[in-house]
């Protein structure tokens, strides 16, 4: 086994030791239940692939029902899914990862179809630049208030069922970004208006999940922060918006910052002139948090590139699902039998079931091999807990 960084252990802000510093990032795979509740096709996937990581990030669950962006997502809208919950968390932690579940609302980034008949909500009643996008409700003041709330108990309920952490899903244009975003927030109350007002949304959320996490939960639990750094909507988040965050996160009680990106050594999208990788320009002013990098990175030495730019934690999300045992392959010196494409024949070896082949099977990154009539119509029945 070579001697990789991104293999050594990493202690988080709370004290809590990572085995490792590779974290498996959400991603959708649309398998559970039409009302959230967790299937049993889900909890083996994901324990297939939490061998090996230090952190095991789950697919994105709704804290409410108007918040719900897509079918078959994760639920954690209701005390009736903590049983459900509790089993998934089991299942990755029994395979040594730390287990987090990411909590989100979807915001204005849903439709009444998805919510079975209600509004889709945002910060303000702007429709997302979408071709066919709802025109959400702006919520009210005790609206925003109760949203608060729901975070809240959402965190709860991860704790009850188990879970060593939870990550707030401020990114990809959901609706703690569209708080953060002066595109999508045009209130002119305590929560939207100048920078410092569109943040207080996300930075009241993260103080209102530490108190439930220090009455409920040890000290040793988990919260961390997913964000995307910058919007292409005019007007919309900037980089330097960003980084004035991040520095305001400085000073919660997070333990980590996650960046989605594409591709982790992305510039800036907004500025041409802005040659350096933005993970470098956020790790520069997170002095305090951890960073997660993720983004395109597929091999041993793309990991260790993004570890020995002193970037924290490297997630790999594609190559997780093509390879479960992406870590265990590394860590045996067995790196040639990593497999770096997919085939359809390996669909349930590595418990690819529908419709998440639906999902990621027209991604041009797949390159599914072998995909004919046959295989697109792969059909199993789903068992539900």
């Amino acid at each position: 086994m070579k001697d990789y960084r991104f293999l050594k252990p990493f202690t988080l802000p709370n004290g809590v030791v990572i085995k490792n510093r590779v974290v498996l990032p959400p991603m959708t795979e649309q398998m559970s239940f039409e009302d959230g509740t967790v299937t049993l096709e889900e909890i083996n996937y994901m324990q297939q692939r939490a061998g090996g990581v230090g952190l095991f990030i789950t697919p994105v669950a709704y804290i409410n029902k108007e918040g719900k962006g897509f079918e078959g997502q994760l639920g954690a809208d209701d005390d009736s899914k903590i049983p459900g919950l509790a089993k998934l968390a089991h299942a990755i932690k029994a395979r040594g990862a730390k287990a987090i579940l990411q909590i989100f609302s979807a915001g204005r980034m849903t439709n009444p179809w998805i919510t079975r008949g209600l509004q889709p909500v945002s910060a303000s009643a702007v429709a997302a630049p979408r071709n066919g996008a709802a025109i959400p409700r702006e919520l009210s003041a005790d609206e925003v208030v109760n949203l608060i709330k729901d975070f809240a108990q959402a965190t709860r309920r991860a704790i009850e069922a188990g879970f060593d952490g939870i990550e707030l899903h401020g990114a990809n244009t959901y609706l703690l970004q569209q708080f953060v975003s002066p595109h999508s927030n045009r209130r002119t109350d305590e929560w939207g208006g100048s920078l410092d007002k569109r943040l207080n949304l996300p930075l009241a959320v993260i103080d209102e999940v530490m108190k439930v996490k220090n009455k409920y939960a040890s000290p040793s639990f988990i919260v961390g922060y997913r964000l995307s750094p910058e919007e292409l909507e005019e007007p919309g988040i900037t980089l330097d918006d960003t980084q004035y965050f991040i520095g305001e996160l400085q000073h919660t009680e997070l333990d980590y910052i996650h960046v989605s990106m594409g591709s982790v050594w992305r510039t800036s999208m907004r500025d041409k002139g802005n040659v350096e990788p933005i993970i470098t320009q956020l790790k520069k002013v997170s002095p305090k948090k951890p960073i997660i990098a993720v983004g395109n990175v597929r091999t041993p030495q793309q990991a260790e590139e993004v570890v020995q730019a002193d970037i924290d934690f490297v997630a790999l999300g594609h190559q997780l699902i093509i390879e479960p045992n992406w870590v265990e392959k590394v860590i045996s010196g067995d790196e040639e039998a990593i497999r770096y494409q997919l085939h359809a024949a390996d669909f349930d070896d590595l418990g690819i079931k529908p419709p998440f082949l639906e999902f990621i099977r027209d991604m041009p990154e797949f390159d599914i091999l072998g995909l004919n009539d046959d295989s697109k119509r792969q059909i199993d029945n789903v068992t539900y807990l």
